[in-house]
């Protein structure tokens, strides 16, 4: 099975930047799209941007769309989720998950914090 494990999360201060790793225990599929979650205390999960392991194509929250991009090395299995100009809002845990079809996905990390101070 699948194992995620996300690493990166801390305590910022808002403008600062920070990134965070998706590892995957096993190599991704073509098949695959890969999403970055994030819930903060009290609020609804929100996905915060895919990518399309096939082709690279990615797409982003409005909130965070020209802050946060994705990226990955297909070598090392490692997506990653680099996070600009960050706002207190974006305080919440992010988790990784990957599925086979855009609307679902199948195999979740455990989450890592991410504070951001004003």
């Amino acid at each position: 099975q699948l194992q995620l494990v996300e690493s990166g999360g801390g305590v910022v201060q808002a403008g600062d930047s920070l990134r965070l790793s998706c590892t995957a225990s096993a190599r991704f599929f073509s098949t695959n799209f890969v999403a970055w979650f994030r819930q903060a205390p009290g609020k609804e999960r929100e996905r915060v941007g895919t990518v399309t392991w096939s082709d690279g194509r990615t797409d982003y929250a409005v909130s965070v769309k020209g802050r946060f991009t994705i990226s990955r090395d297909n070598a090392k299995n490692i997506v990653y989720l680099q996070m600009n100009s960050l706002k207190p809002e974006d305080t919440a845990v992010y988790s990784c998950a990957v599925g086979y079809n855009w609307n679902k996905y199948s195999y979740w990390g455990q989450g890592t914090q991410v504070t951001v101070s004003s």
